[in-house]
């Protein structure tokens, strides 16, 4: 979600003087478990759902029929043909940002209030994106929960720390996110997958990235089709799927999913975490071919227009470094994921670039104050929230380049 609730918790412990011996010390041991053996990770899956998923970087034969299949299921009045027969596809990227996600539920908001929000063909999200994007793929009928979320959760309501000795001697991760999976729980029940199967099977596509540690792989989750599916433990999976994406590693507790591999079906487990840690931003993660959308499945020609949301800033502030673990491995957490930022906007400009298609990205300006004492301070979220809210009714809030490339 954000490297500033794995600094909160470096913060704790360094105000402990343990930091270094407890690293140290937490090196020694290693909880059970049962993990897939390396040589079987790539024939690993969720039993009873083995398309649900698939390793990015690659096409995957499964997520492409899916995709495929999609054209055929589409309203024309969700997605019109244009003068020329064409027909345009939005597409919302949502990246990580932990508390920061409520600039981007504010601009959603925002979007909505002018009447030029478009349904989107295609949603995704990692880390506090993962936990929007559902909502925002159900459309503006879940506006107030997304902005109930990012304006009233306070830090205790995403996550406690007990004892770090204890964790780090005898745990896995610095913290506790049992309040977060319970709001989670709250929103995401039985009626909200129906709707999430609905909107699959009305032909739109929802995301999810996470990280399998195991592998050293990002992973496209299709979320739509976990809801679809009709299986009793399909609700589980979804919920556990958005908790692994905002799970960032060392302070919050991997997620584990149970897979099978063969076909007697032995049982392990896989280890997954925060999406962030694979990708900042995504759009297709290379799990299938564009050329997909542009010919739509054999009924037509497409186009795609890429629209990414930041729920951060990009522009480093200069700041010295106190000559501490803590406040080395904080700045170092915070440089790499702007790089990381950077990188994943250049490569989804290449790709509009060589597709042909609309790339529109915002980012919270650098000379809005992002300072406040807590992880989650609902003060700092409502004045992010109305600051994104004002930005998606301006008059033109959108960048079409990245940054330090000319405006298209």
């Amino acid at each position: 979600m954000s490297s500033t609730i794995l600094g909160a918790a470096l913060r704790a412990i360094a105000r402990a003087g343990m930091l270094g011996g407890l690293i140290l010390l937490s090196a020694c041991g290693a909880l059970p478990r049962n993990p897939v053996p390396a040589h079987e990770s790539a024939n690993a899956a969720i039993p009873g759902m083995p398309d649900i998923r698939a390793r990015a970087g690659a096409p995957n034969a499964a997520m492409e029929a899916d995709l495929a299949a999609s054209f055929k299921m589409e309203s024309s009045n969700e997605f019109p043909a244009g003068a020329d027969g064409s027909v345009s596809y939005p597409h919302l990227a949502l990246s990580g940002g932990g508390a920061n996600g409520a600039f981007g539920a504010g601009f959603l908001n925002g979007w909505t209030s002018i009447g030029s929000r478009p349904v989107f063909k295609v949603v995704t999200g990692v880390s506090t994106g993962a936990l929007m994007a559902p909502f925002a793929f159900l459309g503006p009928s879940y506006d107030q929960a997304l902005r109930e979320f990012y304006t009233t959760t306070s830090t205790r309501d995403i996550f406690t720390l007990g004892s770090v000795l204890r964790q780090v001697l005898a745990g896995e991760a610095l913290a506790n996110t049992k309040p977060l999976a319970t709001i989670i729980e709250r929103h995401i029940d039985a009626e909200f997958l129906r709707q999430i199967a609905a909107a699959h099977q009305q032909g739109r596509r929802l995301y999810i990235g996470t990280a399998d540690l195991d592998a050293r792989a990002f992973v496209v989750w299709n979320m739509g089709l976990i809801a679809s599916s009709g299986r009793p433990e399909a609700l589980e999976l979804f919920r556990q799927v958005m908790l692994a994406s905002a799970s960032i590693p060392v302070a919050f507790p991997p997620v584990y999913f149970k897979v099978e591999v063969g076909a007697e079906g032995r049982g392990y487990d896989e280890m997954h975490v925060d999406g962030g840690v694979g990708s900042r931003v995504f759009v297709t993660g290379g799990v299938y071919r564009s050329s997909i959308i542009q010919e739509r499945g054999g009924l037509g020609v497409g186009r795609e227009d890429f629209f990414v949301i930041h729920n951060g800033q990009l522009l480093p502030v200069p700041d010295p470094v106190p000559r501490s673990m803590s406040a080395i491995a904080i700045r170092v957490l915070d440089a790499t994921g702007r790089v990381a930022v950077l990188g994943d906007l250049f490569r989804i400009y290449g790709h509009a670039q060589q597709q042909g298609a609309g790339f529109q990205w915002v980012t919270i300006p650098n000379d809005v104050s992002m300072a406040s004492a807590e992880t989650f301070d609902p003060v700092q979220m409502n004045m992010l929230y109305d600051f994104g809210y004002h930005m998606a009714r301006s008059r033109q809030p959108w960048a079409t380049a990245p940054p330090g490339r000319p405006a298209e």
